[in-house]
């Protein structure tokens, strides 16, 4: 997939839009870049798509590692692993029964083997204060 420039909090958005549209049981999307990159404004994004409520309150899952949504896809499930060491104390938050489901993973460097087979990996990088670069791959076969 080609690597996209995000200029904006409404591009950002769009992408976001862009994957929902396309999202299904069983599917992971893992969001990498450093802090302040943009991953929690994609993922706040991708969540108010999914679920069709462009007002809905998403609060990070930053203390609470997992939230769960319904949404027209299906249950989403939020994981935020920064304060994590690894993958055993990701097996302890369900991961293996929430990945029937769809999951939206920030830092998912923390899954170690677990790293799902096929997952949407976006990395944000950062150019300037507002310019994000979005370096897009899997999800062979679906374009966005």
């Amino acid at each position: 997939m080609p690597d996209v420039i995000l200029a904006s909090l409404d591009a950002t958005e769009a992408l976001a839009a862009q994957v929902a549209a396309q999202v299904r049981p069983g599917d992971a999307i893992l969001l990498q870049g450093p802090l302040g990159a943009g991953k929690s404004t994609f993922a706040r994004a991708f969540l108010r798509a999914a679920s069709g409520d462009p007002a809905m309150e998403v609060p990070s899952p930053s203390y609470t590692l997992v939230q769960s949504y319904e949404t027209k896809h299906g249950s989403i499930h939020h994981f935020d692993l920064w304060r994590l060491d690894g993958p055993g104390a990701v097996t302890e938050l369900g991961w293996d029964e929430l990945t029937q489901d769809i999951v939206l993973v920030e830092w998912p460097e923390r899954l170690g083997d677990l790293w799902p087979q096929g997952a949407l990996e976006i990395q944000f990088l950062p150019e300037g204060e507002d310019i994000r670069h979005a370096r897009i791959s899997g999800w062979e076969g679906r374009t966005l």
